[in-house]
């Protein structure tokens, strides 16, 4: 069975389509608890996101910021592990009918074996992976069997690559490029700045991908303004705040997110 690349690539398509920017919500596998996590990526769609990144759980996230963490230990002290997070895909995207990727460091994918990584993520619907610690020039073995089984490689690429790098790893990544916006670890932040803005224009100018853009967004004004010149938002330490602040009402907390999503959605259709 084939991944989902190409219903990443019609969703990105149809958003711009419709004169918007994507928009893109991540939350960790196993959190609030195993099963309850893709309730919330549920709720997440249905408020308004169009693509959902499921976060593989790592004890040790060099590019999260204290939110995420602590969803991580969560999930990790729920117990997830990687079948589960294939699984968190798996019934997002039975649900949804959305593109959902797995965001997640290589180290765990190099254990369980790339090849087998690729094949199970395929088979569970999904539509790629964000590897932010994977360096292009290692990834073949990740791309090829990505390539076989109809997945995205999604790269990061910071306000800190040079244009040659750039280059470099955009002519690898398939499915979007992600921009961070800045250098740093993930979290909410009160400017997304005009770092993200450059970037996504000297990345435009080595591929035809879309570029989506994350790290900072919270709200639906940041929303809008990253919208104004990017194909995609990605929102994630947001979305984990808002179950964190529900503590343990599960009802409050899908509802949280679905307000938050729409909030979001109307951010990035009020680009200007």
């Amino acid at each position: 069975m084939a991944g989902n690349l190409e219903l990443l690539g019609s969703v990105l398509a149809g958003a711009k389509d419709e004169g918007r920017a994507a928009l893109v919500g991540y939350l960790p596998a196993g959190f609030p608890t195993i099963d309850g996590a893709v309730d919330a990526m549920t709720a997440m769609i249905e408020g308004g996101c169009d693509i959902v990144e499921v976060g593989l759980p790592h004890s040790d996230p060099v590019l999260d910021g204290p939110v995420i963490q602590t969803a991580d230990d969560i999930a990790l002290r729920n117990g997830v592990r990687i079948r589960d997070v294939i699984r968190t895909v798996g019934e997002a995207h039975a649900r949804t009918g959305a593109p959902i990727l797995c965001m997640t460091y290589w180290n765990p994918v190099d254990r369980y074996g790339a090849e087998r990584f690729a094949a199970d993520l395929a088979e569970a619907g999904g539509a790629g992976c964000i590897l932010p610690d994977l360096p292009v020039e290692e990834s073949e073995i990740w791309r090829k069997a990505a390539e076989q089984h109809g997945l995205a490689t999604v790269f990061v690429v910071a306000p800190s690559s040079r244009d040659e790098r750039l280059a470099k790893i955009t002519a690898a990544g398939s499915g979007f490029v992600y921009a961070a916006s800045l250098m740093g670890v993930t979290g909410t932040r009160e400017s997304v700045g005009q770092e993200a803005r450059a970037l996504v224009e000297r990345t435009r100018a080595t591929t035809s991908l879309p570029v989506c853009v994350g790290l900072g967004v919270s709200n639906a004004t940041q929303a809008a303004e990253v919208a104004a010149f990017a194909d995609g938002v990605i929102v994630g330490s947001a979305f984990v705040k808002r179950l964190l602040d529900a503590g343990g009402d599960t009802e409050a907390g899908l509802a949280g997110l679905r307000e938050l999503a729409g909030e979001l959605a109307e951010g990035v259709r009020t680009a200007r």
